[in-house]
């Protein structure tokens, strides 16, 4: 990492807090195809209030996006390019713009090794924040000869705090070449305070970085590359769990906790290794909001249901409505299913569908239980006015009153065993999203979507 670059010095920022930042290896093409997507939302803004900076490394691979440029700076308050002074920016009619800034860079300055978009509005934030790997870096491959094969380190995000921090840090980098326009952007970045995007737009925001990842991934016949943009979606739709997850303020840690409790249990009733990623993997994405105001039911009522002789037949249902931000992708269609079906009830009276017992998916049925065990737990350690023992006690008996009626009672008895194990200093470990690397969580097993769980019966 370059000393003195941007993403170095948010790197040393974060090197020793709680939150210390997660960077991966990007390949130009997926970075070509989310900035793209990032930057189609401002295009479609009619606020006009973005504060758009750019860094486009030595600029000439990047010309060709002048005329886009031209359009984001119609619909956004004000956009700074910084380039190499021989980019040829400067001499294309939009550079000449009245709110668009365009820094030249000197060859020495490491910012010019970097790529960067950052976008800053009170309803949307989002950036690519990259440096493009050294020689050395390289190995003993060497430099890539084709230019979609070159490689960048660093992260992308929609997360408002971290946007406005480093956005803060390129205006001071501006500053020291030309104070006047660093004060004036400045003065543009303390007049926003961005807050979470609303959940519909950032369902359509992720749903457009799919979209044109996936575009990319068609384009592409090295799988190398084609990991690494799959390996993205699976980020974009962790990022869009993360932020909905830290939108809730009274339980901001719902998703991680669940994961670790739906492992440890996974472990409990010996499910097989991919299994366990596919119920880790739902358990992340649980609470994505869409998928949680859905309200149609399934158009086939001649459907195949779960059965103990039968563990490998899929439902056969149309997913609802909210859950297609997820079936966009065909990897993520069993995991879509899931959670679709955790509102279901063991007696039948649930929702979507009305599946009840081992018609219920048991990801989806071990779902359900969770998701609830750990809000009670959350809501009582919240409330500080008993102990620990009798938090994890009084849960579980709430959630036992509806065994049998919403939830499996083998789930109930193996919930039991846990939170005997917790009250007894069992330790389970957090999970949060590796996002630097999504492909940890797909592998040939969970892609196949004939995979079907087998049922707790069957594992007596």
């Amino acid at each position: 990492m370059l000393e003195g670059s941007i993403l170095q010095k948010l790197e040393a920022n974060h090197r020793h807090s709680k939150r210390p930042i997660r960077f991966g290896v990007y390949f130009k093409n997926t970075l070509v195809s989310l900035c793209h997507a990032l930057e189609d939302y401002i295009l479609n803004d009619k606020s006009g209030q973005a504060l758009v900076i750019t860094a486009f490394q030595k600029g000439k691979w990047y010309l060709q996006e002048a005329e886009r440029y031209a359009d984001i700076t119609k619909k956004a308050q004000h956009v700074l390019i910084m380039a190499a002074p021989d980019s040829g920016w400067a001499e294309h009619p939009t550079s000449q713009l009245p709110n668009l800034d365009l820094l030249a860079l000197d060859p020495s300055d490491p910012v010019s090794e970097e790529w960067h978009l950052i976008i800053l509005s009170p309803d949307y934030t989002a950036m690519v924040l990259c440096q493009e790997l050294s020689a050395s870096d390289y190995g003993v491959a060497g430099i890539p000869q084709h230019d979609l094969e070159r490689k960048f380190y660093g992260l992308w995000t929609f997360e408002p705090e971290l946007v406005k921090e480093t956005a803060e840090i390129a205006i001071s980098h501006v500053n020291s070449y030309n104070p006047e326009l660093g004060q004036k952007l400045l003065e543009y970045h303390n007049a926003i305070q961005p807050h979470l995007a609303a959940p519909e737009d950032l369902n359509a925001i992720v749903s457009l970085v799919v979209d044109y990842l996936q575009t990319g991934q068609k384009n592409t016949q090295v799988q190398l590359l084609d990991n690494n943009l799959l390996s993205n979606e699976i980020q974009a739709f962790l990022r869009m769990a993360q932020i909905m997850d830290a939108a809730d303020i009274t339980n901001p840690m719902a998703a991680s906790e669940v994961v670790a409790l739906a492992e440890t249990m996974g472990q409990l009733l010996d499910l097989p290794a991919w299994q366990i990623k596919r119920l880790r993997l739902a358990a992340l994405l649980h609470r994505i909001d869409p998928l949680q105001r859905a309200e149609s039911v399934l158009a086939n009522t001649n459907f195949h249901r779960y059965q103990e002789d039968a563990p490998s037949t899929p439902l056969t249902c149309p997913l609802i409505p909210g859950a297609q931000v997820l079936r966009t992708m065909p990897r993520l269609r069993a995991i879509a299913q899931i959670i679709t079906h955790q509102t279901e009830w063991w007696n039948g009276t649930g929702d979507p569908a009305g599946l009840a017992g081992n018609e219920i998916p048991l990801e989806s049925r071990i779902l359900a239980l969770l998701s609830d065990f750990q809000a009670r737990v959350n809501q009582k350690k919240s409330a500080g006015n008993i102990s620990s023992q009798d938090v994890f006690t009084q849960s579980l008996e709430e959630c036992r009153l509806q065994q049998s009626t919403r939830f499996d009672p083998k789930l109930i008895e193996a919930l039991t065993l846990l939170v005997m194990g917790l009250q007894q200093g069992l330790e389970i470990g957090m999970v949060t999203p590796k996002t630097s690397a999504g492909m940890w969580l797909l592998d040939h097993r969970l892609e196949s979507e004939n995979k079907i769980s087998q049922e707790i019966g069957s594992r007596k």
